[in-house]
């Protein structure tokens, strides 16, 4: 579902209808989840072997990736077993859900504080400086440190200042959620460049068909 990031920030996301866009969830933890999820969302999985694992994290926000064709040497780069791609859709499956009851101000689920405090408390990957002042990583990543990582982030976030912006895409047809970081807190869409774009069009062709000084709902948002 997702693509080789770029300079801009965010996920290339691939929806299975062959549509794409780019998508920054705002958080280390939040971009696991457009791998697939609990329930319905088990239509976008991609996570299906060790590569799968690795190549999403090449692709994330953690600084440096960790390098291409990672893991192909014992001992460089990430290692990632099958019983490691199977603890990934667990803990992602956890953060759907523990996400979505900070959204809805609901108390988290017993099981699902289980499942990332245990993957936190896991040694994580570790990250060092280069000669030329760049950071990159230590040799010998597991994908148990990677889980562990992306644990610790979401601890951070649901514990941190940014909690109460935890939000899911504002159109009806849309599950994703992303952390608003931005000054204004305003952000209401995964992407203008996918839903709030459609919702524009669709704005505009309310507008166009409504009677004359009427207004519709959400018109003069974006």
């Amino acid at each position: 579902m997702s693509g080789k990031a770029t300079n801009t920030p965010g996920l290339l996301l691939r929806h299975p209808d062959g549509s794409s866009f780019r998508f920054d969830p705002g958080a280390l933890c939040l971009e696991l989840l457009p791998t697939g999820g609990p329930g319905p969302l088990s239509y976008f999985e991609v996570l299906h072997e060790p590569a799968d694992l690795v190549r999403w994290a090449e692709e994330s926000r953690l600084p440096a990736g960790l390098g291409p064709g990672a893991g192909s040497r014992s001992g460089d780069g990430l290692t990632v077993s099958a019983a490691e791609v199977a603890d990934a859709r667990a803990l992602r499956d956890a953060l759907w859900r523990l996400a979505e009851s900070r959204v809805r101000e609901e108390p988290p689920a017993p099981d699902d504080l289980a499942t990332l405090n245990d993957a936190a408390a896991r040694p994580s990957l570790t990250s060092r400086l280069t000669a030329g002042g760049e950071r990159s990583w230590t040799p010998g990543g597991t994908g148990t440190g990677l889980l562990s990582t992306v644990a610790r982030d979401a601890i951070d976030l649901f514990a941190g200042a940014y909690a109460h912006r935890i939000r899911t895409c504002g159109a009806h047809d849309c599950a994703l959620l992303f952390v608003d970081t931005s000054r204004p807190g305003k952000r209401r869409w995964c992407s203008m460049e996918r839903c709030g774009n459609r919702h524009k069009v669709r704005a505009h062709r309310a507008r166009l068909t409504a009677p004359d000084g009427e207004v519709t709902d959400g018109d003069a948002t974006d």
